[in-house]
């Protein structure tokens, strides 16, 4: 037996281990998070029209594509035109432009957004539906964020590393400086976290995750 072959065959059961733990927790998750999920699902339907989850695809472990859940936090029919410009020009200008304030790295005052998805969005219950992912195994507690497509034909070659584990509800980029960091930083935190992955930096990770969350300097 090989070196590589062993290594193989010993990844694989970790790798397995590893999904089942996840999923099984992001099932417990979902229970014990009931009623704030019945209570946000209620608050969204009351407050705006459309659907209470918004469904997108998004580019998940080898590039495989997958539907992401989160609760709705932007009126319906919107137009996306200025996040697409700001975001190609993050990732292609050499001075990349800020979303309207200094050091902020998303659109400042986004029109899109409605009054209960700013609540939403700034304590992450919007993510909460992602657990379903989890559980489902196309996303993980922690790992690189997840890009739609058209943002990922955009990245450069080499990020490419950060395709090969799942991502993640939250990551390193998240406890990093989330919105204060261009595109280009949070992809190289991405390509960062995958190789220094680990069980002890995923669990620092996600104690740092609960601290962010009600830091409002840190969730902007």
């Amino acid at each position: 037996m090989t070196v590589e072959f062993a290594a193989s065959a010993w990844s694989l059961p970790r790798r397995s281990v590893r999904r089942l733990v996840e999923s099984a927790a992001a099932l417990g998750l979902i229970v014990l998070f009931a009623p704030l999920l019945l209570a946000t699902a209620v608050a969204v339907k009351l407050t705006s029209r459309g659907p209470v989850l918004f469904r997108q695809e998004r580019v998940g472990r080898r590039r495989a594509v997958f539907t992401m859940y989160k609760f709705r936090t932007m009126e319906v029919d919107n137009d996306d035109a200025e996040h697409r410009w700001l975001m190609r020009e993050q990732l292609t200008a050499d001075d990349p432009p800020t979303g309207g304030e200094p050091g902020l790295y998303k659109l400042a005052r986004d029109p899109r957004i409605t009054r209960i998805g700013r609540l939403l969005r700034q304590f992450s219950i919007d993510e909460l539906p992602q657990l379903w992912n989890v559980v489902r195994g196309e996303m993980a507690l922690v790992g690189p964020r997840p890009y739609v497509p058209w943002e990922v034909e955009c990245f450069p070659d080499s990020v490419e590393r950060r395709f090969s584990v799942r991502p993640g509800m939250t990551g390193l980029w998240q406890v990093s400086g989330r919105s204060t960091l261009d595109y280009r930083t949070a992809l190289q935190i991405d390509v960062d976290y995958v190789d220094r992955r680990s069980l002890w930096l995923d669990l620092r990770i996600l104690a740092r995750t609960a601290v962010v969350v009600f830091d409002r300097s840190a969730s902007r």
